[in-house]
């Protein structure tokens, strides 16, 4: 017998343990488990390369840095100044809805994020891809 053969633990019947590979514009995603209630997620960002200037209004995110360096930028809904930290490999971030958040690779991050799975509710206010709203 395998670890592949055990039963799922009470509590994570509900996950899909399927890994699937989402290109993205600034790197990818490894979507690693998925439920009604929350999505795993491995993010790879290439070196000089952010997300969009964002913000959810449900889903909430915390993300932890595991390889690399990032700049972190911040700030409440509505904010006019954002702040800035950079940061590097055992720092993590809760995002909560409505909090403006933007991350910035300086150089190539791997993260692990994990969410609530309101993942339709982006809405960018920047974005260097030419991705519009929301």
């Amino acid at each position: 017998m395998t670890d592949l053969d055990l039963p799922i633990p009470a509590g994570l019947e509900r996950f899909t343990f399927a890994t699937r590979r989402v290109e993205k514009p600034w790197g990818y995603e490894l979507i690693w488990a998925e439920s009604e209630h929350y999505v795993g997620k491995i993010l790879f960002v290439r070196a000089g390369q952010a997300l969009s200037l964002q913000f959810h209004e449900v889903k909430d995110e915390t993300v932890y840095v595991h390889e690399g360096k990032v700049q972190w930028e911040i700030g409440n809904a509505g904010a006019t100044v954002l702040d800035f930290e950079i940061v590097g490999p055992g720092t993590s971030f809760r995002i909560r809805p409505g909090t403006i958040h933007r991350m910035t690779a300086i150089e190539d991050t791997l993260m692990l994020e994990v969410s609530t799975p309101h993942l339709g509710d982006v809405v960018r206010l920047e974005d260097r891809y030419g991705r519009a709203g929301s």
